[in-house]
Parts: structure tokens; C-alpha cells; sequence
């Protein structure tokens, strides 16, 4: 990856946090599987249910249904 892949991956981040209504979040990476998690306030909350996409995306929803979490599966294909 060069830099400037780098900073356009940086700069579409950036986008992304500043308009998504949820500020407290943590990213977790997993080379292995290549999945990506991007979890929504308290990591250790369990979904209630959950919404797989048709392109690899599975959206986590507490009891509430709000979003909680997206679990990126290929992640390091997109």
C-alpha cells in the first residue's frame, strides 16, 4: 500500500466518522479470517439479532434495534 493509498483510506475514514451519528467506536482487524469488526460503544454487548447482506456485510442490532456493530467479512478485498 503506498501513501497515498494510505491517505485516501485515511480521508474516507475521516468522512465516514464525522457523519455517522455514533461517536464512541472501536475497529478490530482479524488477518486471519480477514474480517474487519467495527463495533458501536461497549464491545462486550451481545446483538440480539443481526442482517447479512448480499455483499458480505453483517449488520449487528441490540435489543433496541439500533446498531451495534458491522462485521465486514473479505474485508481486505473492497
Amino acid at each position: 500500500m503506498t501513501n497515498v493509498d494510505i491517505q485516501k483510506y485515511l480521508l474516507g475514514l475521516v468522512a465516514f466518522v464525522k457523519n455517522f451519528p455514533k461517536r464512541d467506536f472501536q475497529i478490530d482487524y482479524d488477518l486471519e479470517a480477514d474480517v474487519m469488526y467495527i463495533n458501536f460503544g461497549d464491545r462486550t454487548k451481545p446483538a440480539a439479532d443481526s442482517e447479512y447482506t448480499d455483499d458480505d456485510l453483517i449488520i449487528r442490532y441490540d435489543e433496541q434495534d439500533e446498531i451495534i456493530g458491522f462485521t465486514i467479512l473479505h474485508a481486505s478485498k473492497r
